[in-house]
């Protein structure tokens, strides 16, 4: 296992190095962020002044340097708009995406693997191919528009939970989330719920395809004929093995859940990094997207490594087959 993790280690931090070049030198070609800080007006020397106190004088190589050198040290450089560091800024508005993506996750989770468990057992129930129609549904409909469609049906017509914003927040376990608020809870459920759509339809199909495929393995029909329970067939020997594939995917998709929430966040004005790097973006605040791209590899890379590392313990032939390699 520690030449697993060590090996896996080792390729993240080439992935991370890689994904530098390629954000810092792709978001620094893109525009002058220096006009949209000085006055059109502004004489020569202003303009030159403001240049040199950006350190967009300096060669584009001689740029990277410093910023790899700054990231060594936990310094992503300073947002052009607040003069502020980027990370700061980042860290205070990343609670609230985590919050949401994790809201999010735990619903796909708790609807989308019972439904697709039922799903697979009864495949010729009317209910279970009602499930697998809506599971589409999920793929199909865009993001923007579902959310919408919840606004006007939970909020204006039925008036039943709040449409934008994060609500009231508190403190526990030193921790300060929505969670612990009833207002806060009731300002969650709509944005997670819209986020969570996608993930909750690909649960029930993989959850589906997983049971139909395990149903007809010679572990099932041994369990069945040691006359193992129905509930320790299912609970254990079957979810054990669709879970791996489950695990996998969701991994992913909490990072992408971090990374692209931006729709959900601006329709439902969630106080999320989304919003922020909208706004970095139309301002041209080169610090804030590139650390706002490079936290969101690091999210990924880490939880890649966790996911493979949780793989391996599914499955150990995972691990074997990386040490014979």
């Amino acid at each position: 296992m520690t030449v697993f993790i060590i090996r896996r280690l080792m390729q993240a931090m080439i992935v991370v190095f890689l994904m530098s070049l390629i954000v810092f030198f792709g978001v620094n070609v893109i525009g002058n962020p220096v006009d949209m800080l000085i006055n059109p007006e502004a004489d020569q020397a202003e303009i030159e002044r403001t240049i040199r106190a950006l350190g967009l004088d300096k060669p584009i190589a001689e740029q990277y340097l410093f910023f790899l050198k700054g990231i060594a040290q936990g310094d992503f450089g300073k947002s052009f708009i607040f003069g502020e560091p980027a990370l700061k800024l980042i860290l205070q508005h990343l609670p609230a995406t985590i919050e949401l993506a994790l809201v999010s996750l735990l619903m796909a989770v708790v609807l989308g693997i019972p439904l697709g468990l039922y799903a697979g057992l009864f495949p010729e129930q009317g209910i279970s191919r009602t499930i697998m129609a809506s599971s589409i549904l999920g793929f199909s409909l865009p993001t923007f528009w579902v959310g919408l469609m919840l606004i006007m049906g939970f909020s204006v017509y039925l008036g039943w939970l709040p449409s934008t914003g994060r609500g009231e927040t508190a403190v526990f376990l030193g921790i300060e989330s929505s969670l612990w608020t009833w207002n806060g809870l009731s300002h969650l459920l709509l944005p997670a719920l819209n986020l969570a759509l996608t993930n909750i339809g690909l649960v029930i199909r993989l959850s589906r395809a997983g049971v139909r495929e395990a149903m007809h393995q010679e572990y099932i029909k041994f369990a069945r004929a040691k006359g193992l329970p129905t509930h320790r067939i299912i609970g254990v020997h079957l979810m054990k093995n669709i879970m791996i594939p489950i695990v996998t995917v969701l991994g992913l998709e909490f990072g992408n859940l971090l990374a692209f929430s931006v729709v959900t966040e601006t329709i439902f004005a969630w106080p999320g990094m989304g919003k922020l790097l909208i706004d970095s973006l139309l301002q041209l605040d080169r610090p804030v997207v590139v650390a706002y791209l490079m936290i969101i590899v690091l999210l990924f890379v880490a939880i890649n490594l966790l996911v493979d590392i949780v793989y391996s313990i599914l499955d150990p032939r995972v691990r074997l087959r990386d040490q014979g390699a």
